[in-house]
């Protein structure tokens, strides 16, 4: 009895173990294989960091990323039916037609005029809003509209900063440290001055303080000499 007991808990150890070593190998995978910008776009359209990787692994570039993600989420359709059409050939615009996004759900209310890359796009848009249904986007007007909310929402930063940080890069990976760099900056110098702010204002009442202090010790020593 005894030996068929131990041999029942080997086997059943043999057939833990190989999960156990696929699970802790697909995490180191998953965590080698997507950088911070790959981790930001899985927090931003709530999905799994591993679907992040599988839509990589399907040869959908960092720019066509976000698209994919975006374009199943307002069509509540899953990322794969995107990708699957993308791969025959048609354009982000037609797959939108498809399912049935109208061109307001690209738009991001902007300050100014952009220029380039977004003019073109912004150019559709200065439209009448009754004739916006006769809009028809390029895959790149397409790809940096969708970026263009994606790091503004994600940053919580105005879209005309990211509208620079693009003409500064090329590559939307390095935008997107370009932009969370100066975003930790402007936070940094925003406490420091903050910090300098509160300091000056303690030292101050300090000061205050201590002024008012001699006033009503000198006015107690005149009252004594009387």
């Amino acid at each position: 009895m005894k030996r068929q007991a131990i041999v029942g808990c080997l086997f059943i150890l043999a057939s833990i173990f190989p999960s156990l070593v696929m699970s802790a190998q697909t995490a180191v995978n998953v965590s080698a294989r997507i950088g911070d910008f790959h981790v930001a776009v899985a927090n931003y359209y709530h999905v799994p960091e591993r679907e992040v990787v599988v839509i990589r692994e399907r040869r959908i570039s960092d720019d066509d990323l976000p698209v994919v993600l975006f374009i199943a989420r307002e069509a509540r359709v899953p990322p794969a039916r995107v990708i699957e059409m993308r791969q025959r050939g048609r354009s982000w615009w037609n797959i939108s037609v498809h399912y049935g996004l109208r061109p307001d759900v690209y738009y991001v209310p902007v300050a100014y005029a952009p220029g380039p890359p977004y003019g073109r796009a912004y150019g559709h848009y200065k439209k009448p809003r009754s004739q916006w249904k006769t809009i028809v986007l390029a895959d790149d007007d397409v790809v940096n509209l969708v970026h263009l909310r994606f790091l503004s929402e994600h940053y919580r930063i105005p879209p005309e900063r990211v509208m620079e940080a693009r003409g500064r890069n090329q590559h939307v990976t390095v935008m997107y440290s370009d932009i969370g760099k100066r975003h930790r900056a402007g936070h940094t110098d925003d406490n420091d001055q903050g910090e300098n702010n509160r300091r000056s204002a303690s030292s101050d009442q300090a000061s205050k303080g201590h002024e008012s202090g001699k006033k009503k010790s000198n006015g107690n020593g005149k009252g004594h000499d009387r």
